[in-house]
């Protein structure tokens, strides 16, 4: 009888995988004082969580509403709010806009109040926003030096609009006096989604109260794009990049929290389009929460998600000073790829290990090859045939095999109902039989 035994091959590959498994693990294993580094930032995060627990309400109330025709309750307003009551409130919107992204900034709090994508509509041909309708907030908590809890986007800015060379800049300050402000200053390019955003200080080091923490609070429900609303949402999602650019996500499917240290940039992602806040100076931590809207298919579902985020600032001199840019547009690799300094690109999910490497260095370019002269369904269908005749010459011994096979089935059967007594014959004579077909 010719017996099945592990060839001295086999037994070698065996070994020289395990070798590589146990270098794999000593390799990566954390020094003594990366260990360290790592127990120092948790003590770090859990000792800002829990001031942040004490110091921070666990509700933010909405946005004051004030009638500003009511001189009654706007001197009401000004009290409330204190040394911001020197500018004089007034409703109204400025739009940043070029041939790709349309933005509207408010006057009250300063921020984006509706992001429009000019080059795209939605499955019923009406115009893709980002921020439409209240859907999104975004401003600043802090305590003033008279203890009052104020968040921006209760306070009204005065907006001014300019040019830098053939870019847009739109500054809009929160004053406390003639040169004395919050300013929140947009800059926007031709022919560009991202926007340069500052938030800055002048004169305001007595009038913020440094013992306090200040943060972004950024909120966002993610308006529904497409027709099926469960697919959209499988692909909704917060991402973001910290610690030297580890990437990682919040869960699709569920409600879910983290709290991070060391972030980059954070991407509420609606399916096709993106809306990403990123970081020149790393936010020291973060807390993320995103919550799942979606439990079934719906035809009136009008959000997928809901987003919050909360990004404490550090003061210098009792000061304000973050540079950072807004993303508002498509979850395209082509465009995001322009932002390399940033890393955007990585906010796109290309897979694990080999895996990735494969679908952002192989597959993602040869479709945006094909797809830029071809439509994109039969761009699909040519990239999926392509492949297949690549892979051809390495399944082609597979499928041989398999065929073969296929064909020896009655007399294998036929060997088995022979032999049926005697199995060490009937081996013998199946092997016969593969040799003698060539199969392996």
């Amino acid at each position: 009888m010719e017996e099945k035994k592990l060839d001295i091959n086999t037994i070698i590959c065996f070994v020289l995988i395990f070798g590589i498994l146990i270098f794999m693990f000593y390799q990566n294993r954390p020094t003594p004082e990366e260990l360290e580094a790592q127990k120092a930032k948790q003590e770090q995060v859990t000792e800002e969580q829990e001031q942040a627990d004490v110091q921070t309400p666990s509700v933010i109330m909405e946005p004051v509403k004030i009638d500003l025709h009511d001189s009654t309750a706007v001197a009401d307003y000004k009290s409330t709010i204190g040394a911001f009551g020197f500018t004089e409130p007034k409703e109204g919107n400025t739009i940043l806009e070029n041939d790709l992204v349309l933005l509207k900034i408010s006057n009250k709090g300063g921020q984006i109040v509706e992001a429009t994508m000019k080059q795209f509509k939605t499955y019923d041909s009406i115009p893709v926003y980002l921020v439409k309708d209240g859907n999104a907030s975004f401003g600043l908590n802090f305590t003033t030096s008279d203890n009052r809890l104020l968040h921006s986007a209760d306070l009204f800015f005065e907006p001014s609009l300019d040019k830098n060379a053939d870019n847009q800049v739109l500054s809009m300050k929160a004053k406390v006096g003639p040169d004395k402000y919050l300013e929140f200053r947009y800059e926007m390019k031709p022919d560009d989604y991202l926007v340069d955003f500052t938030i800055r200080s002048q004169g305001l080091n007595g009038v913020f109260n440094a013992s306090q923490p200040i943060a972004i609070d950024w909120k966002m429900k993610a308006i529904r794009h497409s027709k099926s609303v469960q697919y959209e949402n499988r692909y909704t999602r917060l991402t973001y990049s910290h610690e030297d650019n580890k990437l990682s996500k919040l869960s699709e499917s569920s409600d879910d929290q983290e709290t991070e240290i060391d972030v980059k940039w954070l991407s509420y992602r609606q399916h096709f389009f993106s809306a990403i806040l990123a970081a020149e100076k790393n936010f020291e931590t973060a807390d993320l929460v995103s919550k799942n809207l979606i439990k079934e298919e719906s035809k009136t579902a009008g959000f997928t998600k809901e987003y919050a985020s909360v990004l404490p600032l550090k003061m210098e001199n009792g000061e304000l000073s973050q540079n950072m840019h807004w993303y508002y547009g498509p979850t395209d690799v082509k465009v995001l790829a322009q932002y390399k300094q940033l890393g955007l690109e990585d906010s796109i999910p290309f897979g694990w290990g080999i895996f990735g490497w494969i679908n952002r260095y192989i597959f993602t370019p040869f479709y945006t090859f094909l797809s830029s002269f071809l439509p994109y369904g039969l761009a699909i269908v040519v990239m999926t045939i392509l492949v297949r005749l690549a892979m051809s010459p390495v399944t082609y011994k597979s499928y041989l095999s398999q065929a073969k096979m296929k064909v020896l089935k009655p007399e294998i059967t036929e060997l088995g109902e022979k032999f049926k007594d005697n199995a060490m014959k009937k081996q013998q004579e199946t092997m016969k039989l593969y040799n003698k077909a060539g199969v392996s």
